[in-house]
């Protein structure tokens, strides 16, 4: 991989309200505990076909930590689930590499770490077109969809980069998926870069003209991250190692028992287990003993690459004037969540 970025956007303000509401009922900063001394740890979650679906379906983390109280909570992107970080609303969530690039920028400057890459993405993402537009360079002057600061807002400008497209000369709107999917539907948009399901949608009568898998291929890879909030991976770390076994065991019941995980992921999300077998498939799944090699976290004292690729990342989103400055290397390397991946991997 070389240079990694995620997905989903930014925030509808009445859905931080509720989430922020709901953080001030637990506690309001981080997981907390009621009267009788139970943990409340609170988890983000996007509608995304990967192993923490089935983390959540299945209930693996209930049942590891039978003492705690565990609440998901639903987000349409990555933005989202940053500012729910800032209004101390999540603990623990899943974000697109892109928003987490973002969100250990200036200026947001998020105090949180990434413990867990839940995917590299592939053909799940897609540059998809209406009848007519045969190439990237064809959208010159088109108005194309995605939503903004997303790992597919990401993948859209290095795909007109590398096209030798000005992103200037294209009419960019920032929407999420479901309105992504009306406004095709209507005829308000001429393409739209976005992830499955709906990218399944606007396929039915659409061209596909470029897919993440391509773009990594290209230089410009990206991955959905698990990342935990800096306070509470050091007051819960039992509660942070149980939920990266978690993740570990979904991973191998992906891999080993692949229409089970299947039949969670599409109860989750309202699709038939053979659609959603499919849509994983679209997906490479790493073990928390893989995640520890020099290509992605790493271990203690030796950063993964994934280090640099954050890097490589802000550098592109600061020349797209979506981060305000580029944190040195070393900044991303100590937000990699080693030494908690370790504890779980062994």
């Amino acid at each position: 991989m070389s240079g990694f970025l995620s997905r989903r956007t930014v925030l509808l303000a009445a859905a931080v309200t509720l989430t922020a509401a709901g953080a001030t009922a637990c506690g309001g900063d981080g997981a907390t505990s009621d009267g009788a001394g139970r943990t409340t740890v609170r988890i983000a979650y996007q509608s995304i076909p990967n192993a923490d679906l089935v983390v959540k379906n299945q209930r693996l983390l209930e049942k590891a930590l039978p003492e705690a109280d565990v609440k998901w909570v639903k987000f349409e992107s990555g933005g989202d689930v940053n500012t729910a970080v800032l209004a101390g609303a999540v603990d623990l969530g899943l974000a697109g590499s892109s928003p987490v690039t973002k969100g250990l920028s200036a200026p947001l400057n998020i105090p949180y770490k990434v413990v867990w890459i839940h995917d590299l993405i592939g053909d799940n993402e897609a540059l998809v077109a209406k009848p007519g537009i045969g190439s990237v360079k064809d959208l010159v002057g088109k108005k194309v969809a995605t939503p903004y600061g997303s790992t597919s807002h990401y993948s859209l400008l290095a795909a007109l980069t590398a096209a030798g497209v000005e992103p200037s000369s294209v009419k960019t709107v920032d929407l999420q998926p479901q309105d992504t999917l009306a406004a095709w539907k209507r005829g308000d948009i001429d393409a739209a870069y976005v992830w499955t399901p709906t990218l399944g949608e606007l396929a039915k009568d659409g061209k596909v003209l470029i897919t993440s898998r391509q773009v990594a291929q290209q230089g410009k890879p990206t991955a959905d991250l698990g990342v935990v909030t800096n306070d509470f991976a050091a007051r819960h770390p039992e509660v942070v190692t149980a939920w990266l076994k978690a993740q570990d065991q979904a991973v191998a019941q992906a891999r080993t028992a692949p229409d089970q995980a299947a039949k969670s992921i599409g109860a989750e999300l309202g699709l038939p287990t053979d659609e959603a077998k499919r849509q994983l498939s679209e997906l490479v799944l790493l073990s928390a003993k893989e995640q520890t090699g020099p290509e992605y976290l790493g271990t203690p004292g030796a950063p993964g690459k994934l280090a640099g690729h954050l890097h490589d990342a802000a550098v592109f989103l600061k020349g797209q004037k979506a981060v305000d400055a580029v944190p040195d290397e070393a900044v991303f390397g100590r937000a990699l969540a080693v030494e908690e991946l370790g504890r779980a991997a062994h």
